[in-house]
């Protein structure tokens, strides 16, 4: 029987997780499994994996054989890593005490790496809101200085059509003030 460890698809449309399991690799891909190693969310940035390293480490003693992304799962938490020091210290060519200083490092230099990417994504998501409050706050004195335009020229015209009818009134009044002129009176004509 061959063994995989290998993903089992969860969760909704556009939204997937996965189970890393131990699967028969005849069996369908999220049917029946042997054991459950851990979970990974690639939904979050950095990616959430958890993964229970004993066991997994046991699985690949006895030969199962890792899909090549969970392969890269693995990879990325150190399991294999763990596999290759663990081999090393059973042909004699490492001892614990090297093996345990090779993995401690390994492990201070992924860590002090996901932390860094961890504050990048962080300082990423403050300049892009900053930059956004910033785009908005511009968008905002346009629109005031649009309104302030339109309404400095709707108060001119008005004062304009004041002035229009002030002076118009002040001409109708002058207008009826004046003397009416009165019509010449006709000359009859002489008789000759």
């Amino acid at each position: 029987m061959a063994v995989k460890i290998r993903l089992a698809r969860h969760g909704k449309k556009d939204f997937a997780f996965y189970h890393i399991v131990v699967a028969d690799s005849r069996a369908p891909r999220n049917g029946r499994y042997i054991e459950q190693l851990g979970t990974y969310n690639p939904n979050t940035n950095p990616a959430s994996i958890v993964v229970n390293s004993e066991r997994a480490l046991y699985w690949l003693g006895v030969g199962a054989q890792p899909t090549p992304t969970t392969r890269r799962i693995l990879s990325y938490e150190g399991i294999l890593l763990k596999k290759h020091l663990a081999g090393g210290v059973a042909k004699g060519a490492l001892t614990e005490e090297q093996a345990a200083a090779k993995w401690d490092a390994w492990k201070a230099e992924r860590d002090a790496k996901v932390a860094a990417k961890v504050s990048s994504v962080a300082a990423g998501k403050r300049d892009a809101a900053k930059a956004a409050k910033e785009a908005e706050a511009k968008v905002n004195d346009a629109r005031a200085e649009a309104i302030a335009k339109k309404k400095a020229e709707e108060a001119e015209a008005a004062r304009k059509a004041a002035e229009e009818a002030k002076a118009a009134a002040e001409a109708a009044a002058a207008e009826a003030e004046a003397p009416a002129e009165e019509p010449a009176a006709e000359e009859a004509p002489a008789e000759a």
